[in-house]
């Protein structure tokens, strides 16, 4: 015959036992803690980083007063403050000793239940916690959007001279300025365009943003206008920046070839102006085209007599 006394006893074990996780998640559910802090900080001159969490208290036994927040950080116990206009973020100035990027921690919330009793004390204790420091990033592109030829910076952290920017599929000339900025010169592009900017360089590569390319005018003159055969006139060139780094080809295309005979011409780099002598052929009245990649097309009529 069964002995009824021990199967109760047995049932009344497993019951408890059945209801023990559930009594642990119950007493949690009184003070709800969510951990905000960021897994990868950007670097800073302070070398101090912020801890922060959410604390939320969903059960009206708990004394809000008693809320005691804290972190806990290659041993030691730091308390968590109230972060200013917040009623339930907390928050911990953590400075990272030298020589270290990384760091591990985990926090505990102290604070009082109301019981039948009286006051019981409990506590939250949160699982383990990372976060690393970035030391290479860039932060933005001095503007976001310029014409071909013009100088923009980039700024960031940990750039090396070794850094090139990449403007869509196109290396643009890169000049190092400091470990915080880099600076490239825009290159002749199709205006009208967003282009994704890169920095690129033995650390990885970083994004930087999208740059718009605007068209820009180039101030075209033909002195004279109008010439014979074998006659020579003189074709000027203007563009409102500096031709970056490689100069700038400039084409030029007319529908009278063969009253037209002149050079290839280009604007050398850091110029702005540039000139070609055009030598006067066979009879005939037409355009000249001049085109740069990111610069509106000009036309230049022109008369050979």
């Amino acid at each position: 015959m069964m002995d009824t006394s021990a199967s109760k006893s047995t049932q009344r074990n497993w019951f408890i036992f059945l209801l023990a996780p559930l009594a642990l998640i119950m007493t949690g559910c009184n003070v709800n803690v969510i951990d905000l802090t960021p897994s990868t900080m950007k670097a800073n001159p302070s070398n101090v980083y912020t801890i922060t969490a959410q604390i939320t208290v969903k059960n009206s036994a708990v004394v809000q007063a008693t809320l005691r927040p804290q972190v806990v950080i290659d041993g030691k116990v730091h308390p968590m403050s109230l972060a200013p206009g917040s009623k339930n973020l907390f928050e911990y100035d953590f400075r990272m000793p030298p020589g270290r990027n990384e760091a591990a921690y985990y926090m505990i919330v102290q604070f009082e239940r109301k019981t039948e009793k009286g006051a019981a004390s409990k506590e939250i204790v949160t699982e383990l916690g990372r976060f690393a420091i970035e030391n290479r990033y860039s932060v933005e592109l001095e503007v976001n959007r310029a014409p071909v030829g013009t100088r923009v910076a980039v700024l960031g952290r940990g750039f090396t001279r070794d850094d090139k920017i990449m403007v869509g599929d196109t290396p643009a000339a890169t000049r190092y300025d400091s470990s915080t900025s880099l600076s490239f010169y825009v290159p002749t592009l199709p205006e009208g365009r967003g282009y994704a900017v890169k920095v690129m360089g033995i650390s990885g590569e970083i994004d930087a943003g999208t740059l718009r390319i605007d068209s820009s005018r180039v101030n075209v003159t033909l002195r004279p206008s109008t010439i014979s055969r074998e006659q020579v006139s003189t074709m000027f060139f203007q563009i409102p920046e500096e031709a970056p780094p490689g100069g700038l080809q400039i084409d030029v295309h007319t529908d009278i070839p063969d009253s037209v005979i002149m050079d290839y011409v280009r604007i050398e780099a850091g110029q702005s102006t540039t000139s070609v002598q055009v030598l006067g052929g066979s009879p005939g009245q037409g355009s000249l085209f001049v085109t740069i990649p990111g610069y509106s097309e000009v036309v230049v009529p022109i008369t050979v007599n």
